[in-house]
């Protein structure tokens, strides 16, 4: 059992403060570890959900993922499993939620009012008493969820199934309200009397444990707002080099645009270069902006990869909404293909791969980067590759596909955006691989592989337009093999690219390898359309041929 309340105001504010307990069958060895990963785990992963997700939406997916990886590690294992009885309790603000799987218990005392607040999901087999719902017992998991209302004064008690049969309803609120102020001392109450009826009946009491929440104090009906996710922080105002805010001096405008403000800035306590990004002053009004400016962050923040701006803590507090990330000393893609337009595939290559796995850390995340192009991609000094933009970045699996798209197309397609952008089709990772492939088609050509780019197509018959121009007829230091992967990964057809982004990663990596050329010509054999239809006309003719002789 564990117990967070965050430091920080304001992630108290958004994801709330939290309590939880978890039980094992004391005859499964292995399932104490369940128990222990499953109250570290939830714990470390709720608070490092997005901002901006409810309290439901993020305590579930934690869950979820959790339950995944009991489940599947026990079929590792033998002579037990990973399952454990689970019930979290988050507060935020003026209201408690509950998420309860498994045989574990939790009552509210309010006033003299004792109750029950989770059931008990319990199967009898054999006289042995199995939690017939809990976490990693099956692949999908049936998760309880109760919401409600908090008032100041309420007492949350979380126990285990060990305790029935021992204390009695008043037991508990006697035991309790004997002396509130200390809950500690209260437990010990507790667990001393529960002890002491479990040895009047024979057994022990060894596995009985209780954790008290009180709510002393509960803030404002108005504070509750979903606009308090943001602090209540303003935007701040259009800024010129020279002007300061928060202890930051404006050196450069890197970049202006209708949804945000880009500056180079320096922090004059520690004299450090950074990166400030700012919503643009007339989007204050417009909510679903700064919730995806928080996503935003998030993602700068969470995204752990060295091809991946990272984010900087201010040393002073934040008056204004805006978020810090390192200054990349570099310059752009698009840049360094002008002022190197000598350098050999093997640099370029390189620069490919190092983009691949920046794409491929946002992916591990469910993120969909969906502008990714030579403008948005930064190279140091010593050549390493770092991605910066996340104006349409987008959750993968937040409201569908859709808003992903919306949000693409707002933000502005690109000549390396996928066709199905264009066509309002669904939008996933392979959008985001063909993107990737576009680039490193250009960084390997200076050209686009078609002739035709997103914005110009107007239907899906035009997709029939779209013929692949072999990158080894502008390069020839493309081989055969990265010819073939390029041609794969930007196939028009969504479902035709590579399942994943590690293949394609490999494909690249193994681009001069001594592999079976049958198959990857077969392959661009199948997608050449006039070799295709080409090849089923002379089977039909070859057939009808020997219909006649067979007359």
């Amino acid at each position: 059992m564990s117990l967070r309340i965050p430091e920080q105001p304001g992630q108290l504010v958004a994801k709330g403060a939290c309590a939880l307990i978890s039980d094992t069958s004391s005859r499964n060895a292995i399932a104490k570890q369940a128990g222990d990963l499953s109250v570290r785990g939830f714990l470390a992963d709720y608070f490092s959900t997005p901002d901006h997700w409810d309290v439901k939406t993020s305590a579930t997916r934690v869950l979820r993922a959790l339950n995944g990886w009991c489940y599947s590690q026990s079929t590792f294992v033998e002579d037990g499993s990973y399952v454990a009885s689970l019930s979290a309790m988050v507060y935020r603000g003026r209201e408690a939620h509950l998420f309860h799987m498994g045989d574990t218990l939790v009552f509210r005392l309010r006033g003299a009012e004792f109750e029950q607040l989770t059931r008990d999901h319990i199967t009898d087999l054999g006289g042995y008493r199995y939690p017939s719902r809990a976490l990693g017992l099956d692949g999908s998991i049936d998760i309880d969820y109760v919401r409600t209302p908090l008032k100041q004064g309420d007492i949350f008690l979380f126990t285990t199934q060990a305790v029935r049969g021992t204390l009695m309803p008043s037991d508990y609120v006697q035991l309790i309200r004997q002396d509130a102020s200390d809950l500690d001392a209260a437990c010990e109450r507790l667990a001393s009397a529960a002890r002491e009826r479990a040895q009047e009946r024979g057994y022990g009491g060894e596995q009985f444990c209780f954790q008290l929440v009180r709510i002393d104090q509960l803030p404002g009906e108005e504070s509750d707002h979903p606009g308090r996710i943001y602090g209540d922080l303003p935007i701040p105002p259009e800024l010129s080099p020279g002007e300061r805010i928060d202890g930051l001096e404006v050196q450069e405008v890197l970049s202006r645009t209708a949804q945000s403000r880009v500056y180079r800035v320096r922090d004059t306590h520690t004299e450090r270069e950074m990166v400030m990004k700012a919503p643009s002053p007339e989007l204050s009004n417009r909510n679903a902006y700064l919730e995806h400016f928080l996503l935003q962050q998030w993602v700068v923040e969470r995204v752990k990869s060295p091809f991946v701006v990272r984010v900087m803590e201010p040393s002073r507090p934040r008056r204004f909404l805006y978020y810090l990330m390192v200054y990349v000393e570099g310059i752009t893609l698009a840049e360094w293909a002008r002022r190197h337009p000598q350098a050999n595939l093997a640099q370029r290559l390189d620069i490919a791969v190092q983009l691949g796995k920046a794409v491929q850390a946002l992916h591990h995340r469910d993120l969909l980067h969906q502008r990714i192009h030579p403008e948005n991609i930064l190279i140091d000094a010593h050549g390493q590759v770092v991605l910066t933009d996340f104006s349409a970045c987008h959750m993968r699996d937040l409201d569908g596909h859709r808003r992903s798209r919306e949000l693409a197309r707002q933000v502005g397609l690109s000549e390396h955006s996928a066709p199905e952008y264009a066509l309002n089709d669904s939008v996933g990772r392979r959008s985001d691989q063909y993107s990737l492939a576009s680039t490193i088609y250009w960084l390997f050509t200076g050209e686009l592989p078609y002739a035709l780019t997103p914005d110009q197509l107007r239907s899906h018959t035009d997709i029939e337009r779209l013929s692949y121009r072999s990158a080894r007829q502008v390069n020839p230091e493309v081989t055969p093999l990265l010819d073939d992967a390029l041609r794969r990964a930007l196939d028009p057809q969504r479902s035709l690219r590579y399942r994943r982004m590690s293949e394609f990663l490999y494909a690249l990596r193994h681009h001069d390898g001594r592999e079976a050329q049958g198959r990857a010509t077969k392959r661009r054999w199948l997608r050449e359309p006039a070799n295709f239809w080409q090849g089923i006309a002379g089977i039909l003719l070859l057939l009808l041929v020997l219909s006649w002789l067979l007359r």
